[in-house]
């Protein structure tokens, strides 16, 4: 149960917390903010060393060692130790670039981010930055601009494909040693959902987000563009649109993309829900749109509004 269910279950944690990681760095505009450098560092952390413990247990354990002594043994949040111990039993293949960004998450983990929590006056809170800074300098010879609140360092295209290859090899060469461990003891501890984040990035090996990307964009097109009739599409024609300004067309489309991106036309959004004469009724409106309850029934052409119901 423990090594089959239990253990299957952090499999799926560990995916997810990748993920989490991975979308944040992709989402990222600049390397200057501290908040969202944490998030990623702390979500990939977390993920690769679930993922690593994982390995551990299933390549190490058996019903004859000191149960307690192995159990101490896992509390730990040094990446680089805990792969040294599952390269004992079976070879990743994980290069330079793979343990130098392993052992940048293992002082991130263990130092960065409670250095914030010392009263000090060493204290630096953007020891983060400048180590995930350094780190792309080194491994993509390049010389970052200092950090600059008037031009801030811009998380270039390059930066989010090297990163996401690098996370996407470190997590299938791990996922795949698990697999084959859980293999060998007759176990499916390596199964997962196929609609989860954690088979997005184990199984499908997304790591750039850029299938995600294009399915709001076909989705888009698609929406715009056809002459189909259905209920949910007669209802989305039967609505007024706001008054957004055309000429920002283009930031509106990022909002599809970005939760930053998002933030930023937010105020415009709620601006004109102030002018509107019952917000209340529009909101009722908004909330149909994606319910899975709600039933949109055909529009007949002598019927002037789509009719709903909720299953």
């Amino acid at each position: 149960m423990w090594k089959n269910f239990d253990l299957g279950k952090e499999v799926q944690v560990s995916g997810t917390f990748i993920y989490n990681g991975l979308r944040c760095f992709h989402e990222m505009r600049t390397l200057d903010h501290a908040e969202e450098v944490f998030d990623f560092l702390y979500n990939l952390s977390v993920g690769f060393e679930w993922l690593l413990k994982v390995a551990v247990i299933l390549l190490e354990h058996n019903e004859t060692q000191n149960q307690g002594d192995f159990e101490r043994s896992l509390i730990t949040h040094n990446h680089i130790e805990l792969l040294r111990r599952v390269n004992k039993h079976v070879p990743v293949c994980l290069s330079g670039p793979h343990h130098e960004f392993l052992q940048l998450l293992a002082t991130f983990y263990r130092n960065f981010r409670y250095d914030r929590f010392v009263l000090s006056m060493t204290w630096d809170p953007g020891k983060e930055k400048a180590a995930l800074r350094s780190f792309l300098e080194r491994r993509l010879q390049i010389a970052l601009e200092p950090p600059s609140t008037v031009f801030p360092t811009q998380n270039a295209v390059r930066y989010r494909k090297y990163i996401g290859k690098l996370v996407a090899k470190i997590s299938g060469e791990l996922y795949e040693t698990i697999r084959q461990a859980a293999s060998a003891l007759n176990l499916y501890t390596f199964e997962l959902r196929s609609d989860s984040r954690a088979a997005k990035i184990f199984v499908k090996g997304e790591s750039e987000f850029r299938s995600e990307d294009v399915l709001w964009k076909e989705l888009l097109v698609f929406f715009m563009n056809t002459e189909a009739r259905s209920g949910i599409l007669d209802f989305l024609r039967s609505i007024e649109p706001l008054e957004f300004d055309e000429a920002l067309a283009s930031d509106y489309l990022r909002c599809f993309q970005s939760e930053v991106e998002m933030s930023l036309v937010m105020d415009e959004l709620e601006e004109l829900y102030a002018n509107l004469p019952d917000t209340g009724e529009r909101l009722s409106q908004m909330d149909l749109i994606g319910d899975p309850y709600v039933c949109f029934e055909p529009v007949d052409d002598d019927q002037k509004e789509p009719e709903t119901s909720r299953s």
